[in-house]
């Protein structure tokens, strides 16, 4: 069992991090963090555009910042976006900070989820799959290696897949010597 101050939902987009995230907040009486929405309250502007002023790299420099500031404290639910573990330091950060979920989902079930979604700068291109495949083919590999648990959400609503993975939270994680 690994006593972390915190947890953290990985995953790629998709997967149901934030949506999940909320239903297992409320289980568990931490607070949710989403990333994404943390750095756009922060930066006063969308991801989509932080993406088109700054670029990928000005959005994930955000990112690591707030990422790091998010698991300062104790008592943390985290939803990251999808990319961010792509920096060393972050699953550096993450691996030390957090009891790390990784929330698996396939390519037709992303496309299922996000078809109405057109928010999210890396699927503003025509073949959305194959985007979501060459990602799957870079990020599966770094969510592996910082999870502590893997969680498969597929065909679970959401407080359904909060009850369960919050019955395997308390037998796997503690939080500050107390049990979640």
């Amino acid at each position: 069992m690994k006593p972390a101050a915190n947890l953290v939902l990985v995953g790629p987009m998709g997967a149901g991090k934030t949506t999940l995230g909320h239903a297992l907040a409320e289980r568990l009486g931490l607070h949710l963090h989403d990333l994404d929405r943390a750095v756009e309250l922060a930066a006063g502007a969308s991801v989509a555009d932080l993406f088109a002023r700054e670029g990928e790299a000005g959005f994930r420099t955000r990112e690591k910042a707030k990422l790091a500031e998010l698991l300062a404290g104790d008592g943390a639910l985290v939803a990251t976006g999808g990319g961010a573990v792509l920096d060393a330091d972050n699953r550096r950060i993450l691996r030390a900070r957090g009891f790390v979920v990784y929330l698996p989902v396939d390519v037709a079930t992303q496309l299922a989820r996000l078809a109405g979604d057109h928010t999210r700068p890396l699927l503003a291109r025509p073949d959305r799959e194959q985007v979501l495949q060459d990602l799957a083919a870079l990020r599966t590999p770094l969510y592996r290696e910082v999870a502590d648990l893997v969680f498969d959400t597929t065909g679970l609503a959401a407080e359904d897949a909060a009850a369960q993975l919050a019955d395997r939270l308390a037998t796997q994680w503690m939080r500050q010597g107390a049990t979640a």
